[in-house]
C-alpha cells in the first residue's frame, strides 16, 4: 500500500504547474488554462500564497526568478532582492552583538518580490496583470480556509503575532487566539494593497501611499528604510550560474544567491558513482553531506552581494579544482557542523510549464516564519527581517553596508538537455537545507532513475541549520530508521538525529519533469500544496 503521505504528481501534456498551496496552484492554473505564460502563472500563485500562506512569503519579502524562454532559447535570472537601507550603517547597531531579528529594527531591506512580479510580467506576461492578481485579492478580501500548515503556525507564532497591533489585526482573531484548521481567514487591509498594486503597478507600492506609510510606521518604531529607499528600489536581470552534470547543463541562480552550492555539491559527487548507492542510503547520505560540508566552506567565505565585492565563481567550480576536493572527500574524517549564523527557512518555490514551453521558478521568502512579524501602517503588508542575515563583523564578505544586498539562501535550479531544451525544474524552502535537498533531488532523479514524485516524497535530511534556530547536526527523516542512523554515526558524522517521517524542516520541494510532450509535477506531501495541469 503507498505511504499516505505520498504526494500526488500531475502528469499533463500542454502545461503544469506546482505550489506548496492548493490554492496557488490552481491560480497559476487558471492563467495558463488562458493562454497565459509560465509567469503569468507564477505571478498569480505567488500572489496567492503571499496569502494564504503569509508565515512564509508575500509582498514584504524578497525572490530570485528562473525564467527559460522557449523562443530565443534563453534562460534569465531575475534578482528580487531588496537593498539595506540608506540609514542603515554598522554605527547604528555599534551596540549590539548583532542585528535585531523581529520587529520594525529588524526591516533593514528594502522588499523586493512585488517589484519582481512586475519586471517578469513586464517581461514574459501574456495577460493583463491585473488580471494575474485577481485571485490573491479575491481571497484576502472574501476570505480563504485556514490550512493545516498556517493554522500550525499561528499556534507556534502566537505570543510573536500579538506583539504589534497591526499584526494582531491581521492573523489574529478579535480575541488573540488564533484562527484553526479550515476557518476563514479575511485580510481586507493586504486586498487593498494589491488592488492598488493591480491598477498602478509598482508606483503604487514603492512610490505612493504604501510606502510613504510604511515608511512612516517603520520610522515611529526605530526602523532605518525610509520613503527614498523604497522609490530607489529595481531588480536586476542577471545571467544564471551553471555547471555540467552527467551530460545536463545545471543552471541556477548567482549571488547573492547561494545557487553555486548546489551546483558544487554535484560537481563533487560527480566524481562517484551515485547511482550504485540507490540501495545504500548509509553511504549514499555520507557522500552527499560530505559534499555539502566542503560546498558550504566556500558559501561562508564568500557569499555576498557581487556588486560590492567579488565572488570567484569561477574559480571555485572550475573542474580541476572540484576534481581535487573530490578526491579528498572520502578521508574519514569526522564531521562535526562548523559553526555559522541561523538561517531562516520560511520561504515558498513554485514552478510553471506553458504551453509554448516556457519555463518559470520562483523562490519567494520573509525569512524567519513570519518574517520581522511586524505589519506596518495599515497596508496589510507582512515585512521580511531579511537584513538580519547581514554581519556586524567588518572583516565579513556579507558585512552590513549601507545599500547593499544580503546574502541569499534562496536559490532555484533548471537543468537543460544537451540540445539546450529544459528537462527539469525543481526548488524547495528550507534556509540551508536548499542547496542539499536539490542535489538529493538531482542526483536521485538523474543517477539513480527515480521519477519526479518519488524523489520529492523519499526522505531526506539536512545537514547544519535552518529555520532560525541553534541546532547544530545531521538530522534524518524518522522513515530512514535507527539503522542508517548507526551507520552514519559510524561513519564521523556528529549529532545525528532523527526527526518525523515526513517533516517540515526539510522543507517544501516541488519540480516538474519535461520529457518532450509529458510534464511531471510534483508537490511536496511536507506542504499543502498541489501540482495540476491539463
Amino acid at each position: 500500500m503507498a505511504d499516505p503521505r505520498s504526494g500526488r504528481s500531475f502528469v499533463a501534456r500542454r502545461a503544469a504547474i506546482a505550489a506548496p498551496h492548493q490554492l496557488a496552484a490552481s491560480a497559476g492554473l487558471a492563467m495558463l488554462a488562458r493562454g497565459g505564460s509560465a509567469a503569468d502563472a507564477m505571478v498569480a500563485a505567488n500572489a496567492v500564497l503571499g496569502v494564504v500562506y503569509p508565515h512564509m512569503g508575500g509582498p514584504g519579502g524578497d525572490s530570485f526568478w528562473l525564467i527559460h524562454d522557449a523562443g530565443s532559447g534563453r534562460t534569465a535570472v531575475l534578482n528580487a532582492t531588496g537593498r539595506a537601507g540608506r540609514r542603515a550603517s554598522p554605527d547604528r547597531y555599534r551596540a549590539e552583538v548583532a542585528l535585531p531579528v523581529r520587529g520594525p529594527a529588524a526591516v533593514i531591506t528594502v522588499p523586493g518580490a512585488l517589484e519582481g512580479w512586475v519586471q517578469a510580467h513586464r517581461n514574459f506576461g501574456r495577460l493583463p496583470f491585473a488580471d494575474c492578481l485577481a485571485p490573491a485579492i479575491s481571497y484576502a478580501a472574501d476570505g480563504f480556509p485556514v490550512s493545516p500548515g498556517l493554522a500550525r503556525w499561528m499556534e507556534a507564532a502566537r505570543a510573536l503575532l500579538a506583539s504589534w497591533p497591526g499584526t494582531a489585526r491581521c492573523y489574529l482573531r478579535p480575541d488573540g487566539s488564533p484562527y484553526r484548521v479550515g476557518e476563514t481567514m479575511r485580510l481586507p487591509a493586504l486586498a487593498a494593497t494589491l488592488a492598488a498594486v493591480a491598477e498602478a503597478g509598482r508606483a503604487a507600492f514603492y512610490e505612493g501611499v504604501i510606502a510613504r506609510r510604511i515608511a512612516a510606521d517603520l520610522t515611529a518604531h526605530g526602523g532605518v528604510l525610509d520613503e527614498d529607499d523604497f522609490a530607489g528600489h529595481t531588480s536586476t536581470w542577471t545571467e544564471p550560474v551553471r555547471a555540467p552534470y552527467r551530460g545536463w547543463n545545471v543552471l541556477t541562480t548567482p549571488p547573492n544567491s547561494q545557487g553555486f552550492a548546489t551546483l558544487a555539491i554535484l560537481g563533487l559527487v560527480e566524481h562517484f558513482d551515485v547511482a550504485a548507492l540507490a540501495d545504500d542510503p548509509v553511504a549514499y547520505i555520507d557522500l552527499l553531506v560530505r559534499a555539502t560540508r566542503t560546498a558550504f566552506a566556500d558559501r561562508d567565505r564568500y557569499l555576498t552581494d557581487p556588486e560590492r565585492a567579488d565572488v570567484p565563481l569561477a574559480r571555485l567550480l572550475d573542474p580541476g579544482r572540484v576534481a581535487a576536493l573530490a578526491g579528498q572527500l572520502l578521508d574519514g574524517a569526522p564531521l562535526t557542523v562548523p559553526p555559522s549564523p541561523a538561517t531562516g527557512g520560511d520561504t515558498t518555490f513554485s514552478c510553471a510549464v506553458d504551453t509554448y514551453g516556457n519555463v518559470a521558478a520562483v523562490i519567494q521568502s520573509i525569512y524567519f516564519e513570519w518574517g520581522s512579524g511586524f505589519v506596518a501602517g495599515d497596508t496589510g503588508v507582512l515585512l521580511h527581517n531579511r537584513g538580519s542575515f547581514f554581519s556586524l563583523d567588518p572583516a565579513h564578505a556579507n558585512r552590513l553596508e549601507p545599500g547593499k544586498r544580503t546574502a541569499h539562501t534562496l536559490s532555484a535550479t533548471l537543468l537543460l538537455g544537451p540540445d539546450g531544451r529544459p528537462g527539469l525544474v525543481l526548488g524547495t524552502m528550507g534556509g540551508e537545507g536548499q542547496p542539499q535537498t536539490q542535489a538529493a533531488l538531482v542526483t536521485r532523479i538523474i543517477d539513480q532513475g527515480m521519477p519526479v514524485q518519488a524523489a520529492v516524497d523519499a526522505p531526506r535530511w539536512l545537514y547544519g541549520r535552518t529555520w532560525g534556530e541553534e541546532h547544530r547536526g545531521l538530522r534524518l527523516e524518522g522513515r530512514f530508521g535507527d539503522q542508517v542512523r548507526d551507520g552514519l554515526i559510524a561513519r564521523g558524522h556528529d549529532g545525528v538525529t532523527l526527526v518525523g517521517g515526513f517533516d517540515d524542516l526539510m522543507g517544501h520541494a516541488q519540480a516538474i519533469g519535461i520529457t518532450g510532450e509529458r510534464l511531471d509535477a510534483a508537490c511536496d506531501p511536507r506542504s499543502d500544496g498541489a501540482a495540476l495541469g491539463f
